[in-house]
C-alpha cells in the first residue's frame, strides 16, 4: 500500500490545500493529513478545529478518489511522523518559487535523516497559487470577501472565529 503524508498548519485548510489533497489523492492508496502542532506559531483555530475542517472537506474527496484520507495531528519531526503513519512519500504543494529554496532545504535535511522517505511537490493550480493561509486570515479580518479562497463551510467558520 502506497501511503502519502500531506503535512502543514491548516490555518484555516483554502481551497488550494484541498486542490493539492486531491491532487496526491491519485497518486497514493492512503493520504494522511499530518496536521502540524507548531508552538512557534499562534494558529487562530485549535488544533481540533483544525482537524474538523480538515475532516469535513476531505470526506468527500476520500469518496471521489477512492483513496483513504484522514487527518493526523503531530508534533514531532516530519520525517518521524511519516515513519508513524508508513508513509513512503511526502507529498508538499508549492506556489511560487519561493516556495521552492525553503521546501528545497526541508528535502535535504529530511533525506539526511532517512533518504528511504521521499519528497514529491505539486505545483498548485494557477488560480490557487496566491492562496495563503495567512493572507486568507488577514483578508477575513479586514473584512474582505474570502469565498474565492475557501469552502463555504471554511468561510463561516472563520467568519464566527473572528466574531464577524
Amino acid at each position: 500500500m502506497r501511503i502519502g503524508l500531506y503535512p502543514g498548519t491548516f490555518d484555516p485548510v483554502t481551497l488550494g490545500h484541498i486542490d493539492i489533497i486531491q491532487r496526491a489523492a491519485m497518486l497514493v492508496d492512503r493520504l494522511v493529513i499530518g496536521i502540524a502542532i507548531n508552538r512557534d506559531k499562534s494558529p487562530l483555530f485549535s488544533l481540533e478545529e483544525r482537524v474538523e475542517m480538515i475532516e469535513a472537506e476531505v470526506g468527500v474527496l476520500s469518496d471521489r478518489t477512492g483513496t483513504e484520507i484522514v487527518a493526523h495531528p503531530f508534533e514531532n519531526l516530519l520525517i518521524n511522523c511519516a515513519h508513524d503513519v508508513g508513509a513512503g512519500v511526502i507529498v508538499r504543494g508549492l506556489r511560487a518559487v519561493a516556495d521552492f529554496e525553503y521546501e528545497y532545504q526541508m528535502v535535504g535535511m529530511n533525506r539526511a535523516l532517512d533518504s528511504s522517505v521521499e519528497t514529491v511537490f505539486l505545483m498548485a493550480e494557477a488560480r490557487h497559487q496566491a492562496i495563503a493561509s495567512k493572507l486568507v486570515k488577514e483578508i477575513a479580518r479586514l473584512d474582505g470577501d474570502v469565498s474565492k479562497f475557501v469552502t463555504p463551510a471554511v468561510r463561516e467558520r472563520l467568519l464566527a472565529k473572528l466574531g464577524k
